[in-house]
Parts: structure tokens; sequence; C-alpha cells
């Protein structure tokens, strides 16, 4: 039918590749034309050609790990103008203002008079100014439907999600990730339509989030604190299954990204952690073989180095063994422990453990840590306890989910992923032996230590408390503290973690004058344990104490060796 020689198989071939390029040519040209079209129709002040549809700024749906919407686009009529075809602009403009009064009338007058064959007036009307406008009749001002995001949880996920702009395009967030993965590019050639793209399923669980959003409001308040922030991860993923930061902000509004409520303390604030650090100073010494739970030091003076000196919050005045260092949560203790090891297998353990570098996840927005520039002896002594380095909440819950995962550094993720998907991106940062002592002594905590107040019945948590003294105007201020409050629950086989932090709480009666950690973030964690665990599929269990998981540990030994 072509006039082929089909014995010629190289003619036959020739002819076959100049129709695949003329196919692509077709293809590339039709893009090259959409994007000439763009540029030549786009208005310099930010405004798009007319049409029925603003197809381009769809965006995918994006969902919990259940499917439950989290963000969505709707349609929603924008007005606009075609000052060519205006026959008076001043009444025009009179008119507008009657239905919307909240129009610049400066801006507006000057684009009904610029004489272009398009102009935005306003984005994102509601259908009863659609049809007030409508009803006047003006010649040259017409409607558009476009995609405009809607966040049904309010502030629920904001700094989780983010949010995006009049265009529909992320600046912040989640949306943010989502164009930076290709759908800018998408847009820009038109071919980006909410038929053609999957919905972006997080790792996050609207349960959850809205529980532990709940009992932080309530903690704020009651506490009297600045702020309030919390996350829930999955140890053995490295998902991220809530995460709240207060003040947040409601994404449907606009707001001023300046204020204090944009700011997601947990990936993009820095803190000195304090006594939740010492679980990785606890990790660094059963780790390197030296030092086992059968060891003691003394605390019965404080450290000094030079001026200064390291003392303990509550004293106990005698040498104390490894489990009462941790459950008594001493400074002095921990202190000489790290030291016993070396500044330089100190530095090269928290490197290890992620604590060095910046955390990296699909949220744009974060935070270098901030260490020492010159690391010495006393530096290692302070950052033993939690002072002295500053790193993101979320990266020092990555390293703590290590100490009761069996050992395998993770890196979060807000999208959904399996343990075997995990354990491709993991890395071994502790003998599997490690892990488990270091469940013990979390259990024994709870049992024994500061954090019997988040002790919930069947649930076997295992947790550290920690209260930092705020840094104001180069000293730490005793009346101004950050709390927090690690739970790792079960901890027969650990799940989950949870993290709890309060910033400068007050006491009250309740706490006896106490605004330390075990009085204020562990039993909000507690509560919050209990809520979220029936949420989560963990059944409540028969008690576990700290004593059995040290003979587990003990048959465990045996069988490995």
């Amino acid at each position: 039918m072509l006039g082929l020689d089909r014995a010629d198989q190289e003619t036959v071939t020739r002819a076959r590749l100049k129709l695949i390029i003329a196919a692509f040519s077709f293809v590339f040209l039709a893009i090259a034309l959409r994007l000439a079209f763009l540029g030549v129709t786009s208005d310099p002040n930010g405004v798009r050609g007319g049409g029925s549809e603003a197809v381009a700024s769809a965006r995918p749906d994006i969902v919990d790990r259940n499917g439950e919407i989290i963000a969505i686009d709707v349609k929603s009529p924008s007005l606009f103008a075609e000052p060519k075809r205006l026959i008076d602009p001043d009444e025009t403009l009179e008119g507008l203002l009657k239905v919307l009064p909240d129009l610049d009338v400066n801006e507006v007058r000057n684009r009904l008079n610029s004489k272009k064959g398009f102009a935005w007036l306003k984005r994102e009307i509601t259908p009863a100014q659609q049809r007030a406008i409508y009803r006047l009749g003006f010649p040259g001002i017409g409607f558009v439907r476009e995609n405009r995001r809607i966040y049904p949880d309010g502030p629920s996920f904001s700094h989780v999600v983010g949010n995006v702009n009049v265009d529909n395009q992320g600046i912040a967030g989640l949306e943010k990730y989502i164009d930076g993965r290709g759908l800018a590019e998408l847009h820009l050639a038109g071919l980006a339509t909410d038929r053609q793209q999957e919905p972006v399923a997080l790792s996050m669980d609207v349960r959850v989030q809205h529980t532990l959003r709940d009992e932080l409001l309530k903690a704020r308040e009651k506490f009297k604190a600045k702020a309030a922030m919390g996350l829930v991860t999955n140890v053995r993923t490295g998902e991220i299954v809530a995460m709240v930061s207060l003040p947040d902000f409601d994404p449907n509004l606009n707001g001023d990204p300046r204020s204090d409520a944009y700011l997601n303390r947990l990936t993009t604030g820095v803190f000195e952690m304090g006594s939740t650090f010492k679980s990785l100073s606890f990790a660094m010494a059963l780790d390197s073989g030296k030092i086992s739970l059968s060891n003691s030091f003394d605390a019965r003076a404080p450290l000094s180095f030079g001026r200064f000196a390291i003392h303990d919050f509550h004293p106990e005045g005698r040498v104390l063994s490894l489990p009462e260092i941790f459950i008594y949560s001493s400074n002095i203790g921990t202190a000489k422990m790290v030291l016993s090891l070396g500044v330089d297998a100190h530095k090269a353990f928290l490197k290890k453990m992620g604590q060095m570098d910046r955390l990296r996840t699909e949220l744009p927005e974060s935070a270098e840590p901030i260490v020492p520039k010159r690391w010495g002896e006393l530096n290692s002594a302070t950052i033993a306890f939690g002072h002295g380095i500053a790193v993101a909440p979320l990266q020092a819950v990555m390293a703590v989910n290590s100490m009761v995962n069996g050992g395998y550094l993770i890196p979060p993720t807000f999208l959904k992923r399996t343990e075997d998907d995990a354990m491709k991106v993991a890395t071994r940062v502790l003998k599997p032996e490690t892990s488990d002592k270091m469940r013990y002594l979390l259990r024994l905590n709870v049992e024994k230590g500061s954090g019997k107040k988040a002790d919930m019945v069947g649930y076997n948590v295992g947790a550290k408390t920690g209260t930092a003294e705020k840094v104001v105007g180069g000293r730490y201020a005793k009346n101004k503290l950050l709390t927090s409050f690690t739970a790792v629950f079960p901890m027969d086989r650990p799940q989950y973690l949870l993290l709890v932090m309060l910033d400068e709480p007050q006491p009250t009666p309740e706490t006896h004058g106490y605004a330390t950690s075990g009085w204020n973030a562990a039993p909000v964690a507690g509560k919050i344990v209990e809520r979220i665990a029936p949420m989560l599929n963990v059944a409540p269990r028969a008690p576990l104490s700290a004593d059995q998981l040290l003979r587990d540990i003990g048959q465990k030994v045996a069988d490995r060796r």
C-alpha cells in the first residue's frame, strides 16, 4: 500500500523511523505552541488567559493513610474584566463596589481603564456574589471557574500540608513538595488536570492528628504555655502518623507568613532537648561494649570545669548504677559516663545518629542543628544531658526510634511506607542487644522514675522526660523551661513513639509548684497514648515489668550465643 518493496527491509525500517520522528515532533510542537500561547496571553500581574476552566491550576487530592481527604480542589468563580469592551469604567466600578466593597478602588480603577484585553478583578468570589454581579449586566465583565484549594480540617494539618497561593501553586509544606515533583512543569504545559492526577497518600492518620491536637490545645491552656508540640511516629517504618505545632494557622484563610503561627517548631525550630537527649548518651555507652548495665558512676559531688560546675536537679549524693543514673536523670552520672568514652567518640556517635546534619524530609522547611564550633570536654559533658547542642525535635525522634526498633536509623517520611521499604533506606547504627537494653531502661523509668504519670495500664509505655532551661540573653533562665516527654509503646514490641513538648509551661496547684516535664508533659502524653492506641490497633495486653524485659534480654543473648 505504501509502494515499498517488502523484500527491502532497510527501506521499511527507514520509513518506520521517519514515522516515529514525525510523531514525536508533533507532540513537542504541540507543547511548544501551548507554552507560547500561555506566554502571550499571560498578564504580567499574575493574570491567566481567559477560558471556562483554569485547568492549569489543578492539584492532586491529598489523603491520609486511610483515604480521608486532607486537601482537595473545588471549582470557584473568579471575576475578570475585558477593559476594551467596557462602556463606562467608572459606572462599572461603582456597581462592583456595591457587591464587593473590599475591592481596592485605585487598583481596580487602573485595571478597568487599562484598555487591555483581560484583567483580573477579584479571585475566588462566592456564587452569591457572582449572581449579584451578573444581574448588574455590565458588558466586558465575566467570570472564570478556577480550582480553589480547600482544607476540610482547617488548621489541623497546616504545618504539614502547608498552603497554596492565589494561583493554586504550592508555597509551603507538602503542597510545595508536590509542585517540586514536576506538577509545576505540567501546569505550564497545560497538562495537569484534576482528572489526570492520582491522590497523594500520606502516612498520617486524621483520627490520631485530631486527638493529638485536641490534647495539646488543652495542655497549652492548662499550663499557660507559649507553644505546644507533638508528633507520633511508627518506629519500624519511620512514618509520621501525626504532627502538631501550636500555635497553628488555617490554610483556607490568608494570613501573615511572618506570624509565629506559621513556624513548624518540630522541623524548622531547633532546641536544646534536655534530658530526653540522655537516651543517646546511654545508647552510646551501652553500644561501645565498654560500659554495661552493671557499671556505676560517682554522683556525690558536682562535676567541675574551672568556674563551671555540673549539678543534679535532685541530687542523690551517692554512687549510682547505670539504671539509677537513667531513672534519677543524673547530669553528673551521664556526663561522667560519656567523658569516659572520649570526646571524639561522642562526636562520631552523634554524627552517626543523624544529629550533626540538617534533617531532610518531604517538607521543604528544615533547620540546621546548632553544634559547638570548638568541641571540648565541657561541651561533651553538657551535651551528654541535652545542653549545648540544638536540634530539630523530629531529628531527635529519629535517633530514639533506632534505640527501640532493633538499632536501625530510618529517615522519617510523611508518605506511606512498608517495613520492607523502610529497611531499604535504613542504616544499622546500634547492636540489637543495645536496643533491648534501652527498652529496659525506658520501661524502668516509667515504673520507678520520672515517667510514672504516663504509665497507662495495658500499653506498657517506656519513656524519658526532659526539662531544659531556655537561653535568654546568653544565659540559662531557670524560670523559662522547655519540657519534653518521649514515650514508646508497647515496650514488648515497640511500634509507636510519641513526643510531647511544652514551651514555658507554668506551675499549677496540681503540680505543687513544679513546671518540670514529669508534672506536665508526662501526664499529657499518658492521655494521648490512652486515646490513640486503639486507633492504631494496639490492643491492651498483660502488664510487662522492666525486670521481665531484662530477663528476656538475657534469654536473647543466650540464644544468640
